[in-house]
Parts: structure tokens; C-alpha cells; sequence
């Protein structure tokens, strides 16, 4: 099964597989609309959720009908430690072995595994996790209004700690996301960091215990959503808390692509850690100008164009981040990714995989064999360096420059 958004919705897709008691996966990725950048703003909070504005995937796994658990498509493991810091839990596990080769698909879920068998976490604490992770899972999918599916028949997501039931959820997070929409145009987004922008008002209207509470959150580091996650609390509650404080101007809500004082940070602006970055690809043409857009800025670049050499030759560079081609002679992108992720050493490196203009099933392959996300050639100069910040450097910023010189790759 699989089709478009704009003609049957996340809700209708979910209760199929529900009433077909289905096994599998389904895979959705949103769809950016450059449009809808110029539409006014009335019209953009009620058709495109800022958050929608995107390329983003996420994943749901099936078991029977029910939903043993939900993630982003680019297999992070910060969701997860933003529940632990509720439990104060200081520090979770650092590039462990993980024996669960059923969730080669999920290395989040496995992650949360092996806490759970390292007794860092007890049964309790990882199905609260759980329902927590699915729960804004489907909150950003019902939220959607552009995008792509495919429901992918197949073996369940192993071991299950425990199965949620769809109509219950599909129910209580639809009318959320429907009370979500009246909180617009104050609150746009779950990426929104909140911060204090009068605490002189703060301090002499409300009680010193609230003041405490919003001086410790409202640091223009922490979003909406890692918020929830951190008081164990579904999204919406978390915005309708901070709502009134939004709307008399003692909170102001920001993206991560300004300072604390408000200025729009481009990419010569952004401080940058060096990385070193291994491209994986036949064409000598199309490495020389990935390497020269990567050393441009900072990162030490290197490319392997016999893709037989590449798993031996990674070994020694050791990268940060691997930018892969699918489409090569003798071994393939996904045979190169697939081996990675069996080994321990790369287990949690990035792999981007490079696609073609079609490469729908290509990208939903690549996530099967391990792909942290995926770029589609050509691309910019700037999507290329958006990515590669995004997985390699500490602190996560959006691209707000016009400067999109084409590769012509």
C-alpha cells in the first residue's frame, strides 16, 4: 500500500491497517512547499504546520494491527535521552553492542533496549518512553497535509515491550492537533524555543515558584517539544501552559536560527566543528566538487571511488559522517550501508545516501539497510551543508540564506 497524503489521510491509513490487523512498517515522508512560503500568514498557519515545511520522514512499526513504536526517519537518540533527563537519569550508553538484529530498522529502539538490559531503565519507565515517542509521532503525522507513504508488509519490530492500540490514539491525538490549531498564530510549532522576554513583568505578576520554573525552561535552548519530553507531558498540555504567558508578551517563542537577541544567523555565522567526511562515489567529478564544498568549510574531505575498496578503506579514516551513492558497479550503496551497520564501529555513524531525482523507493530501501537520511541529486551547495551541520555539528540551526548555487551533479 502506498500512495499520497492528498489523497487519503494519515487517520484513514492508520484505521486500515488497524481494521486489517496488519504487520509491517509504514514509512511517510513530508513534503516541502515552497509555496507556501508565499502565502500570507494567515493562510500558512492553517494549511502548512511550520514544521511541515520540510523534507522529514518518520516511521511507524505494526504488530498485528496494533503500534509497537514510532520514530523520526533520521534515527536519532536524543528523543530517548530527553525522557531520561525526566527520570534524572544522567547518561545513557555510548556506541553499545546491540544484539537485537530484528531492529536493525529502529537503532532508537534498540538503543532503549539495551538500556533496559543494562538495568539502566526498568519496564515501567521504557513503556512510558514508548508511548510517549509514539504519541508525537502521530501528533506531527496528523498534523500533515502534504507528503508521501508506503505501508510495507513484513516481520514485526522485535522484541515488543508492549502494542498500542490505533483507535484510541488516532482518536485523542486528531482532536489534539485540531486544539493545537487554536493556538495559532501565538504558538506555531513544537521546534519553537521558548524564552523570557520581560522578566521584570514576570517577576512582579507571578509567584516566585513559576518564575523559578520558567527562568530553568524558557532558555531559548529547549523547545516545545524536548520540553514535553523532559516533564513527561504530550505537547499540547506543554503549549497550553505556556500560552497565556505567550500571548501578554512575557514569553517570546524563537527557532533555532536566532540568537538570544533575536538575529538571524547564516551559515559564515555559525560556528563550526571540524569533522572529517568520507564520500563514497564512482564519479570522479561529483567527488571533486563534494570535497571542495566540504574543505570550503572546515571539514576534511575524502572520497573513495572503488566502492570495493570503501569498507576496508573507512576503517582507517574513521569518519564522522559517510556520504554514500547508491547506484554504483560491483557493490551498491545499500550493500556498503547494510555492512556498516553490522559493525559495532559504525553502528551510530551517519550515513547519507545519495539519490536519483526518482528515488522514492530508493530512499525507503536505504532506511531498511540502516541510512540515517538521504539527498537527492542534484542538489545545492547549501543542502549539502545543511545536512552534513546537521548531523555532525553539536548545535542544530535552520539555513535562512537565499544562496542556492546548483551543483551539477
Amino acid at each position: 500500500m502506498q500512495g499520497n497524503l492528498t489523497e487519503i489521510d494519515i487517520g484513514s491509513i492508520l484505521t486500515l491497517i488497524e481494521l486489517g490487523q496488519r504487520t509491517g512498517q509504514l514509512w511517510v515522508e513530508s513534503h516541502y512547499s515552497s509555496q507556501s512560503n508565499k502565502l500570507n500568514t494567515d493562510e500558512s498557519f492553517q494549511n502548512f504546520p511550520i514544521w511541515e515545511n520540510r523534507s522529514q520522514s518518520w516511521f511507524v512499526f505494526f504488530l498485528n494491527g496494533k503500534i509497537v513504536y514510532g520514530q523520526v526517519g533520521n534515527n536519532t537518540l536524543s528523543r530517548i535521552d530527553d525522557y531520561l533527563r525526566h527520570y534524572r537519569i544522567e547518561k545513557g550508553l555510548d556506541k553499545m553492542q546491540l544484539d537485537f538484529p530484528e531492529s536493525k530498522n529502529s537503532p532508537e529502539y534498540a538503543y532503549l533496549w539495551e538500556l533496559l538490559e543494562q538495568n539502566i531503565i526498568n519496564p515501567k519507565i521504557a513503556r512510558n518512553i514508548i508511548q510517549g515517542l509514539v504519541h508525537e509521532t502521530l501528533f506531527d503525522l496528523l498534523n500533515l497535509h502534504q507528503g508521501s507513504f508506503i505501508f510495507d508488509l513484513g516481520t514485526a519490530l522485535a522484541p515488543q515491550l508492549t502494542t498500542l492500540e490505533i483507535s484510541p490514539l488516532n482518536t485523542k491525538i486528531t482532536k489534539q492537533v485540531q486544539e493545537w490549531k487554536q493556538l495559532y498564530p501565538h504558538i506555531e510549532s513544537p521546534e519553537q524555543l521558548p524564552i523570557l522576554a520581560d522578566i521584570a513583568r514576570v517577576n512582579s505578576s507571578l509567584p516566585p515558584a513559576t518564575v523559578s520554573k520558567l527562568q530553568k525552561w524558557a532558555d531559548g535552548k529547549t523547545s516545545i517539544r524536548q520540553l514535553a519530553r523532559h516533564l513527561d507531558r504530550d505537547i499540547l498540555t506543554v503549549a497550553k501552559a505556556i500560552y497565556p504567558y505567550v500571548q501578554q508578551g512575557w514569553l517570546q517563542l524563537v527557532y533555532s536560527t536566532h540568537t538570544n537577541d533575536g538575529e538571524t544567523k547564516n551559515w559564515a555565522q555559525v560556528d563550526k566543528r571540524q569533522g572529517r567526511i568520507v564520500c563514497i562515489e564512482d564519479a570522479i567529478a561529483i567527488c571533486e566538487t563534494i570535497e571542495t564544498i566540504l574543505k570550503s568549510q572546515g571539514y576534511e574531505a575524502v572520497s573513495i571511488t572503488n566502492p570495493l575498496e570503501a569498507f576496508s578503506l573507512i576503517f582507517q579514516f574513521q569518519p564522522d559522517l559517510i556520504l554514500c551513492d547508491i547506484t554504483m558497479p560491483e557493490l551498491d550503496g545499500y550493500e556498503i550501508c547494510a555492512m556498516l551497520r553490522h559493525s559495532t564501529a559504525f553502528r551510530f555513524v551517519p550515513i547519507i545516501m545519495l539519490t536519483g531525482k526518482d528515488g522514492f523507493i530508493d530512499r525507503v530501501r536505504a532506511r531498511m539497510v540502516g541510512a540515517t537520511d538521504y539527498l537527492t541529486k542534484p542538489f545545492t551547495a547549501t543542502e549539502l551543508l545543511m545536512l552534513v551541520e546537521q548531523y555532525i555539528n553539536t548545535r542544530s540551526f535552520r539555513h535562512t540564506t537565499n544562496n542556492t548555487e546548483d551543483l551539477l551533479i
